[in-house]
């Protein structure tokens, strides 16, 4: 039969949490004295832990959340390079928009011509007293949304 050997690993598993916690608590720290902005995700990169740890952790979700308090993010803060974008891919966007839009202008030309020509058609066999060409006489035929 083995030996139990569930207390070393407790142990080495109560070591972890310590050093770990340690490690946040020395972030924290460090970010505070020397200004830097506290957030969970700073902290969180700072320390080489989870973001979901540290809200795990009470003791330091409270501390962080205070800290951030305190100190609050000035009101035209822009994003972080990595969330930035790039003039190059604004002007894509700004691009494929355009296109877009120019042929949504032209499909709209398109059905107003098309719908234009329709109802020419059924006004001048109304005028002349011819019968209509619809399928279904006599009875007005449902809106249709969108294409079909």
């Amino acid at each position: 039969m083995r030996a139990d050997n569930t207390r070393h690993l407790l142990a080495a598993a109560q070591r972890r949490t310590e050093q770990t916690r340690a490690r946040a608590l020395a972030a924290l720290r460090g970010m505070d004295a020397t200004g830097k902005p506290v957030n969970f995700d700073t902290v969180s990169r700072e320390a080489g832990v989870s973001r979901s740890w540290l809200y795990a952790q009470n003791d330091l979700r409270a501390e962080i959340q205070r800290l951030r308090e305190r100190s609050p993010q000035p009101a035209g803060s822009s994003p972080p390079d990595r969330q930035r974008a790039s003039e190059v891919s604004l002007l894509r966007r700004l691009e494929a928009a355009t296109t877009r839009i120019r042929a949504l202008e032209d499909e709209n030309r398109q059905l107003r011509d098309a719908m234009a020509r329709a109802l020419g058609e059924v006004r001048a066999h109304e005028i002349l007293g011819q019968p209509s060409t619809r399928d279904t006489p006599k009875r007005k035929s449902s809106k249709v949304v969108g294409p079909c």
